[in-house]
């Protein structure tokens, strides 16, 4: 699950809306805003996918649960 506040943060830093963020990752905008919601997980690559493109550490963005 993403890391709500800290994510949110990132991508506003970034200077991406929503739609910004899912055309540089080819991810959809509401799967974006599902995560930001917290109502979705996120796999490992997809993971590492929004966290180089927001220039963050995985562990900064996601909560890993094993």
């Amino acid at each position: 699950m993403a890391r709500t506040d800290v994510f949110i943060k990132a991508r506003i830093i970034k200077g991406y809306s929503q739609r910004d963020l899912a055309k540089h990752t080819g991810l959809s905008h509401s799967y974006i805003s599902l995560l930001e919601r917290s109502l979705k997980s996120v796999g490992p690559a997809t993971a590492r996918k929004l966290s180089d493109v927001l220039g963050r550490d995985i562990e900064d963005l996601f909560r890993i649960e094993v």
